[in-house]
């Protein structure tokens, strides 16, 4: 089939590589000169385990191409994917300027009929907009041209996308004509061979049902840093309480692991713009505002943390704080909305230094910070504890899961250790004689 992909992002190029893998001729088209040059050159704009190999192999097998050709894009493809960013407007509300701009260019450059799909995480109602926008053009240009809005939403994690796009959980796709269901079936036939995945649904239901599912697991992450804060109250340690509950079939193990906060592109965006859109008819979604307060408040405990520690000696000024991870998670580049960020930002407002390191987000980090005072941006892990007081731990890329403990003290000038992910164990530390801080955990002093 003949796919069209308008935006090469995070969630265009994998939607329009994936679909080339399996033999679909792709079209990428995207404004911006520069990306386009650098992609048909190889040159990927984002970190995506897989990612630079597929697009290679596909751009040599001549199943994918990149464009700014606008009129071309959108004569070449009946499927006609939508997938540019929204970012969020100052209420947090999801700005759709993006989306509805393709659908006006789809409108003003179609010929025959186009099945228009919404990737892009947008709110519910926005197939209505993209369908008005398009019908307003039609008219302006005195033609009537069949066409479909589709909300076929993504859901893809950072760091495993191909995987998640290859071999889905499920793919929603929202549409009232049963015409169009079957063939946007057909397009993910490839995908759907073991057992069936797609579920069809009417467009405002498959609109909420992205927004739901990012603001569940948002939820269940916020709900255990609630509980890791209060398991420190009461002299609990998270980490069983987590394996207790885990282990009913009901709850499972997946996104309850306490830490320092989520961030990325999605769930902080996503869990913002469905609040928003509650309030937009009129209903208060007290519990979405609780998550993204709890969050946000997540992202200073571990700032709160060091300055607790330091208070009897002097504070933070002039002191130096390694910082393993600066990306939001593993397998990712991307530092949008990462506990990161806020934690090194609040200790050099507080006077003190970061070395930091993280082995995928470094040219991110220059990008975000160039030349920033009090940031040094080194080239190991290892590098980021020399001259420094304590160690603080904010991903968990696996390559920090198992440190050498014993380089680790002899290097601190205080053996402190300041775990954003527990990955340590306390007793382990305490027997090494590292200060151990993690979140919602037992408290182990060192024996020094």
């Amino acid at each position: 089939m003949k796919v069209t992909v308008f935006g090469s992002g995070y969630v265009g190029l994998v939607t329009g590589v994936c679909l080339a893998e399996v033999g679909n001729e792709v079209v990428c088209v995207d404004v911006d000169q520069k990306k386009i040059d650098n992609l048909k050159k190889g040159v990927i704009p984002i970190y995506e385990p897989g990612l630079e190999a597929l697009v290679s192999e596909n751009q040599q097998a001549g199943r994918i191409k990149f464009t700014t050709n606008i009129p071309e894009a959108v004569s070449h493809g009946i499927f006609q994917f939508i997938a540019v960013g929204t970012p969020p407007d100052e209420d947090g509300a999801a700005d759709l300027q993006y989306v509805l701009a393709v659908a006006k260019s789809i409108a003003e450059n179609m010929t025959s009929y186009r099945i228009v799909v919404d990737k892009s995480t947008v709110p519910v109602g926005t197939a209505d907009k993209v369908r008005e926008v398009m019908l307003q053009v039609q008219t302006e240009r005195g033609v009537d041209i069949e066409f479909d809005v589709v909300s076929n939403p993504e859901f893809l994690k950072e760091g495993a996308a191909i995987t998640d796009f290859m071999k889905p959980d499920r793919i929603i796709v929202g549409t009232d004509n049963p015409r169009t269901a079957e063939l946007l079936k057909a397009l993910y036939a490839p995908f759907n061979r073991s057992h069936e995945r797609v579920i069809t649904m009417d467009v405002r239901s498959a609109e909420l049902t992205k927004y739901a599912a990012n603001a569940m697991l948002a939820t269940k992450i916020s709900f255990m840093n609630e509980l890791a804060n209060l398991a420190e109250l009461l002299g609990a340690d998270i980490e069983h309480v987590r394996n207790g509950i885990g282990s009913d079939s009901r709850i499972g193990y997946s996104f309850i692991y306490p830490g320092c906060g989520y961030g990325g592109s999605c769930f902080p965006k996503d869990v913002k713009a469905l609040e928003r859109t509650a309030r937009q008819v009129g209903y208060k979604a007290e519990l979405l505002s609780a998550v993204e307060n709890v969050n946000d408040r997540q992202k200073q405990v571990l700032f709160n943390k060091v300055v607790q520690h330091y208070q009897a000696d002097g504070g933070l000024q002039g002191k130096t704080f390694a910082l393993w991870g600066l990306a939001f998670k593993p397998k990712t580049d991307d530092m949008r909305e990462a506990p990161s960020r806020v934690i090194l930002e609040a200790l050099i407002d507080a006077g003190a230094a970061i070395k930091a390191f993280d082995p995928e987000a470094m040219d991110e980090a220059k990008r975000i910070y160039g030349n920033k005072s009090g940031l040094t941006l080194v080239e190991t892990a290892e590098d980021a504890l020399e001259g420094a007081n304590a160690l603080i731990v904010v991903t968990e890329w696996k390559n920090f899961w198992s440190p050498d403990f014993d380089l680790i003290k002899s290097t601190l000038k205080d053996p402190v250790i300041f775990d954003g992910r527990n990955l340590y164990q306390p007793e382990l530390l305490k027997r090494q004689g590292i200060i151990y801080y993690g979140i919602g955990r037992c408290q182990a002093k060192a024996i020094i």
